[in-house]
């Protein structure tokens, strides 16, 4: 059973307004991360009906991504794309405050320069000394369980997010694929993860 439990829920218009999502907050989380959860109502037509399931995103901050655009990782264009998906469907984004796959922003750009340098991402966390993926969605399990949801459709490529939900006692019921956001700039990192961490991942 989990120790959090809801603090805070408040309505946030996004996307200029053109949306309106209800960000809530935990009480017991001793991360002091402040994860977010943002939930999206959805067509309420299909949303009521007893069967539905919540189409879920874990999300992993990505300051460069996710604010900048950065055309170096998929991260801005995947929140986007869920926004889109769970504001349609109903459901829920997870906004994980763990930052370049749990090792922080500054260790991120550390990472970054040794790309620069020829190594892929998990090389450069290696030659860091910092973990391949140091992420831990049991906190993401918590926050569900809190919310009163225990099974998801689960968006993502990431079979590793849902394995640790299941882990934690979270039905997965569907894994939903992201689409692949690939340019000229990522395309490697993009293919390093299918290649190395088995992400669902289908290039053209």
């Amino acid at each position: 059973m989990t120790d959090l439990t809801i603090k805070r829920r408040v309505m946030i218009p996004v996307r200029a307004g053109d949306v309106t999502a209800e960000f809530i907050s935990f009480n017991g989380d001793d991360s002091g991360k402040e994860h977010i959860g943002i939930y999206f109502a959805g067509n309420p037509d299909e949303t009521k009906q007893a069967d539905h399931v919540p189409l879920v995103r874990l999300h992993s901050e990505c300051l460069t991504g996710d604010v900048f655009g950065s055309g170096r990782c998929d991260c801005g264009e995947q929140l986007d794309e869920a926004i889109d998906r769970i504001n349609e469907e109903g459901g829920y984004i997870l906004y994980l405050r763990q930052e370049g796959r749990g090792i922080g922003l500054y260790a991120k750009l550390e990472a970054y320069a040794l790309q620069d340098q020829g190594y892929d991402t998990y090389q450069a966390n290696e030659m860091l000394h910092l973990p391949d993926d140091g992420r831990d969605f049991g906190i993401a399990a918590d926050m569900l369980l809190a919310l009163g949801v225990s099974k998801v459709r689960l968006l993502t490529n990431n079979p590793d997010k849902a394995q640790q939900l299941k882990e934690h006692g979270i039905d997965v019921a569907e894994l939903v694929p992201t689409k692949v956001h690939v340019n000229q700039h990522n395309r490697q990192y993009l293919e390093t993860k299918a290649k190395r961490k088995q992400h669902t991942l289908k290039f053209d």
